[in-house]
């Protein structure tokens, strides 16, 4: 495969991964409102890890096993299981697209920290786009009577946790992705299996499916996007992460009647621009 056509098939493989995690996301709000969040995210990692078999089978338990900093692959772990619990209890009471716009401020999180906790230098364009981006954070913030307070709270934790886990998965570049996506999912599997039985419900036919499916969508996703970044420079792709938040409002629109705010439509373009800025210059260094 040339370089031509790598950048092709990454460009074509991150757009779909975003699709798949934006559906990902729908099949876990409809499911939520009807289901304990525990009992979705514990279903979800079981059917994930069917998926996931083939890929740990070629990766060998030896490296799946003997992993580097297991101290830090263990806070990667509770980041990301973090994460996911409260993407999920947040999409009760806040519609799709605002949850994401939340989850989109995690690289601005990041560039924040990264000067402190991985010695980064940071020039004035990246530090204009963290400024930016913590305006549109806050402008996100904007009090509102139709907002959940409880899912408010719950996506700035969440999306925090998701820069925490964007920050430790940078300092393990050397695992393998089968191995970060395994414990992964051991992590939000094993967070589920605690709080599951709080609120469990029998499902009908249907909702098993779904259920079912909402992990099969987030392994594809993962696969993608990871796929992708193997196949096209990591600032190129960058910016197609952006294209979760029409997707966020389409699907939204169509499933909840979610219609966004004019102060959270604000918000996330100016995120989103702040988001982009730091891509620029990532891809300039």
């Amino acid at each position: 495969m040339t370089h031509a056509s790598a950048m092709r098939m990454g460009v074509a493989l991150m757009a779909g991964g975003m699709f798949l995690f934006a559906l990902n996301d729908t099949l876990g709000k409809w499911l939520v409102a009807s289901h304990s969040v525990g009992q979705v995210l514990l279903i979800r990692s079981l059917t994930a890890l069917i998926v996931l078999m083939p890929f740990l089978w070629l990766l060998g338990p030896r490296r799946l096993l003997a992993v580097e900093r297991p101290g830090l692959q263990a806070l990667r772990v509770a980041f990301a299981a973090a994460e996911v619990w409260c993407f999920y209890f947040a999409v009760r009471g806040l519609p799709l697209a605002d949850v994401m716009t939340y989850w989109l401020a995690a690289p601005i999180y990041v560039a924040a920290l990264a000067p402190l906790l991985l010695g980064e230098r940071v020039g004035w364009m990246t530090w204009t786009a963290i400024l930016l981006g913590f305006a549109g954070v806050l402008l996100a913030l904007a009090p509102s009577g139709t907002v959940s307070l409880s899912g408010t709270t719950a996506a700035v934790i969440g999306s925090a946790c998701f820069a925490g886990m964007m920050l430790t998965g940078r300092s393990l570049r050397g695992t393998p992705d089968t191995a970060l996506v395994f414990w992964q999912l051991i992590g939000a599997g094993g967070l589920g299996a605690l709080t599951a039985p709080w609120g469990w419900t029998w499902s009908t036919g249907f909702d098993w499916a779904l259920l079912g499916l909402l992990g099969v969508v987030a392994m594809g996703a993962h696969l993608c996007v990871t796929r992708a970044l193997k196949l096209g420079d990591a600032a190129r792709m960058a910016p197609l992460q952006y294209t979760l938040l029409p997707w966020a409002m389409l699907l939204g629109w169509i499933a909840f009647g979610d219609v966004p705010r004019l102060p959270m439509l604000l918000a996330a373009l100016i995120i989103v621009a702040a988001g982009l800025m730091l891509a620029l210059q990532r891809s300039r260094e």
